[in-house]
């Protein structure tokens, strides 16, 4: 761990992180644009880049923009990712109270303190992980893919079934191409643009930028008007005693993080849910309480160090933002997983050091800078989104250098599209296409080595937990409802 911070404090890997950090400030701030969507972009810049200084980028990019949404939050309750979407509920009251600088000081603290908490859990935790991840099979990892994939798609925004289809709709994109197994092409249509398969990066690029940029220019939106802080952002030494309460959120959101699927927004309503039925005073919740923008803050900047754990130990993303970091390891030939701690260390190692300094960076910048990241949200949006597009373009013909990419970036955007407007949440179908190569790989390689014996599976005891978590989280959508169906009809036939 010393020498990750030793390496990290080089000036170029410094000044990345730096880049980064302010770069996820700025786009969090800017609603309608999300981290996920910052990192896609920026993704094809790290091609020729050092391996650490590439993951310290991009890991600045991760926390500035779940960071930065809570200025337009507080400012005009309008989040600018979906992690702010509960800090909303008290303070934008706060801001029309003339409190907005008071919210925005607690919500830095938080974000802050939340960070810092969950890098205790992430050092920790993760290299004990790796090395109990170590012992796995084949069939536990493909297991483990599998229920990774079930719990996003039952847990994601919307019905079972469409995150069941999305995830499916997914993996089925990702197999166009050479099989790997056998050597032959499969699904390509007689096109030889498709024997390398749909890239990653145009995919990513496609289905968040494009999409977006697609869904602004179909709904135009009228500029909000912004009244910009202009005092010192006030903390005093009272606030002391939000301490069980920065702890709580931090601890709840870093454990939320840890589920595949559940994301930063769920940490942060559960998190307050959690405050507001603890506190002596629920009535205050909503209504500009400042433990409700301590509760939401503290736990979705949390989350970032709980879903970092799966990644970087057994190269399972909980969200979108790590699926897209997943890519940025294997373009630089690192697979993410418990040997990462073996073969690369530097970069393992490296991802826990820059989460934490981004931390440092994110309070820093915005302390600092606030009033200033805040005028970003004047800037004319169509403008803004011509940029974007420019960048999305150039970025996937830079990968092959081929308009092949580009027109497949531009279909996936419209894809995208699609499935938004169809409801079909994104996250369970970008994560399908990132994680039916691994599941492919690793049940191929599991009937390999049983003859084709399927039973085996049970012969396994960790694989068998796996297997049976995904079952129980689809079936358990249908037993909740006839739990509760059957207990208001014993309710109504005994009226005492």
């Amino acid at each position: 761990m010393l020498d990750a911070f030793s390496l990290l404090f080089e000036w170029q890997n410094l000044l990345f992180l730096f880049i980064g950090t302010a770069l996820g400030i700025v786009v969090g701030a800017i609603p309608g644009l999300t981290a996920s969507m910052l990192i896609a972009l920026t993704l094809p810049l790290t091609f020729h880049m050092d391996p650490v200084s590439a993951v310290t980028l991009l890991i600045g990019e991760y926390v500035g923009g779940i960071s930065g949404g809570l200025i337009t939050a507080i400012l005009l309750r309008m989040p600018g990712t979906p992690a702010s979407i509960v800090t909303t509920f008290d303070g934008y009251p706060m801001a029309r109270q003339g409190l907005a600088e008071r919210a925005l000081a607690l919500g830095i603290m938080a974000s802050v303190v939340g960070g810092i908490i969950s890098w205790g859990f992430l050092a920790g935790m993760s290299p004990t992980l790796a090395r109990f991840a170590l012992q796995f099979g084949p069939w536990e990892y493909f297991t483990l893919v599998l229920m990774a994939l079930v719990m996003l798609a039952v847990l994601s925004q919307g019905s079972m079934i469409k995150g069941l289809l999305a995830a499916a709709l997914g993996m089925a994109f990702a197999l166009p191409g050479i099989d790997s197994s056998i050597g032959q092409a499969r699904l390509t249509f007689g096109s030889s643009a498709l024997l390398a398969g749909f890239g990653l990066l145009p995919v990513l690029i496609g289905a968040f930028a494009i999409s977006q940029i697609l869904r602004d220019a179909a709904t135009p939106r009228q500029e909000a008007r912004l009244d910009m802080p202009t005092s010192k952002l006030p903390i005093y030494a009272r606030d002391m005693r939000y301490a069980p309460k920065l702890l709580r959120g931090s601890v709840i959101g870093t454990w939320i993080g840890l589920l595949p699927g559940i994301g930063a927004n769920i940490a942060a309503l559960v998190s307050y849910s959690t405050e507001k039925q603890l506190s002596s005073e629920p009535e205050k919740f909503g209504t500009g309480h400042e433990p409700g923008v301590v509760a939401a803050e503290s736990a979705n900047n949390a989350s970032i160090g709980g879903a970092l754990i799966p990644l970087i130990t057994m190269g399972i993303p909980g969200s979108v933002t790590e699926a897209i970091l997943i890519g940025a390891l294997t373009i630089h030939n690192l697979q993410p997983g418990p040997l990462l701690f073996q073969n690369a260390p530097e970069i393992a190692y490296g991802i826990i050091a820059a989460y934490l300094v981004a931390n440092v960076l994110m309070l820093m910048l915005m302390w600092g800078a606030v009033r200033y990241i805040a005028r970003i949200v004047q800037l004319p949006r169509s403008g803004l989104m011509a940029v974007i597009l420019v960048f999305c373009v150039t970025g996937s013909y830079a990968i092959n250098s081929s308009f092949t990419d580009v027109w497949v970036m531009i279909a996936f955007g419209v894809v995208g599209l699609g499935l938004e407007y169809c409801r079909v949440p994104l996250g369970p179908f970008v994560i399908g296409f990132v994680l039916s190569p691994i599941a492919e790989e690793q049940l191929r390689a599991a009937l390999m080595m049983s003859d084709g014996n399927l039973l085996e599976i049970f012969g396994r005891p960790y694989a068998l937990v796996f297997l049976v978590l995904a079952v129980a989280t689809v079936a358990w959508p249908a037993i909740a409802v006839r739990l509760g169906a059957r207990a208001r009809a014993d309710k109504a036939e005994d009226p005492s």
